[in-house]
Formats: structure tokens, C-alpha cells, sequence
């Protein structure tokens, strides 16, 4: 890991993994150190906001955690109905060698945790996708993926909070509702949420 300075009130934490970042960000929240004012986890950064003496607190904290065993804490879980209709399921069974069926049957029966959010608000990265499941995105992006929408990208899944360009391959869509500005919080998913997904 490696620490850079990001002006007067913040530190950037380089990360060599996702998971690496992953513990670093729970081993922050888990400590609640007073006066840290904001995480934001990336998907191989943390940036840390707080005064300077408060960033060697942080600093120190990091320099002697075990990162291979970070704090599980009490993750709140987040149960998503999805009608898995996508217009890639059968591109994405096809290339997993599985049948839609078991595709449908992998993806919902992991459990997966949201390792940061970002490219939309309200869009969550969202860990422990099989092994089959973990394919590239698209050649050539959509101009428009509908609200809803529920892709897998590489060692990623997740949800597109409302309409927008995307190459992530879908496999169905949910009428939740992701962000709204009038929420409190306005986002339904925060970094180490545990979210499942159940077929209807």
C-alpha cells in the first residue's frame, strides 16, 4: 500500500488488490475513529477525508491491522427481486457452456457485497460473482441500458440505477429503485452492504 497526499484534508491509500482495499476501508469503519469525515473506496483506492492529525491516526491504525482478517462488523442485506429476461443471458450461458437456467441458479445463489460505488450514482461494484459468470463487457457498449438493468462485467455484478450507456452484459432487470435523491439515504446500496438476488 501507499499513501499520497490528496490537499490539505484527505490522504489517497493505493491498494494492491480489491481486496486489499476492501479490508483497509472495514478496518477504518470498524475503528470509528472520531473526525474521520469520509471514506470513499474505490476499486483499488481508499481515499480517507479528515483533518491531518487525524490521517497519521488513520496511517497508524493501517501500518499495524491485519488485513488478511479484517472486521466482518454486521453488514446490512439487501434482497433484490430480478426477472432475469436479459438480452445477454443466453450469450452469457452460452460462453459459461451452462444453461440460462444455471446461470440464473449461479447468480442468484451467491451472495454478493458491494465493494464501492461509482460511474452512476447509485451504482454499486458488487462482489462474489462465480467463477462462470465473470465475462467481459460488450465490444460495443449500448447507447442506452434501461433503469434497472442487471449486468455482469468481469469479476463484477451489478445494477443500473436509471438509464444510461453501458457495456455490461444483462441478464435481467428489477424495479427497485436504486437512488432517489429525496431518500434518506438517497442511495440503496453502501460499500459493504451484502446484497442477494432472487428470481421472480
Amino acid at each position: 500500500m501507499r499513501w499520497r497526499r490528496y490537499g490539505e484534508q484527505a490522504a489517497l491509500l493505493d491498494c494492491d488488490s480489491l481486496n486489499q482495499m476492501s479490508a483497509a476501508r472495514a478496518t477504518v469503519e470498524a475503528a470509528a475513529i472520531p473526525g474521520v469525515i469520509e471514506l470513499v473506496p474505490g476499486a483499488r483506492s481508499l481515499l480517507v477525508v479528515a483533518e491531518p492529525p487525524v490521517l497519521d491516526r488513520v496511517r497508524t491504525l493501517l501500518d499495524g491491522a491485519d488485513l488478511a482478517h479484517p472486521p466482518s462488523g454486521s453488514p446490512r442485506e439487501v434482497t433484490l427481486d430480478v426477472h432475469y429476461d436479459g438480452e445477454d443471458l443466453a450469450m452469457v450461458a452460452c460462453d459459461a457452456g451452462l444453461s440460462e437456467k444455471d446461470v440464473v441458479g449461479l447468480h442468484t445463489g451467491a451472495v454478493y457485497t458491494v465493494a464501492f460505488t461509482g460511474f452512476a450514482p447509485g451504482f454499486g461494484y458488487l462482489t462474489g460473482l462465480p467463477a462462470a459468470l465473470r465475462q467481459p463487457r460488450l465490444e460495443s457498449p449500448r447507447t442506452r441500458v434501461p433503469a434497472g438493468a442487471v449486468g455482469v462485467a468481469g469479476e463484477f455484478t451489478g445494477v443500473y440505477p436509471r438509464a444510461s450507456p453501458g457495456g455490461w452484459r444483462l441478464l435481467g432487470h428489477t424495479s427497485a429503485t436504486l437512488f432517489d435523491p429525496a431518500m434518506d439515504p438517497p442511495a440503496l446500496f453502501a460499500p459493504g452492504d451484502r446484497v442477494r438476488f432472487r428470481s421472480v
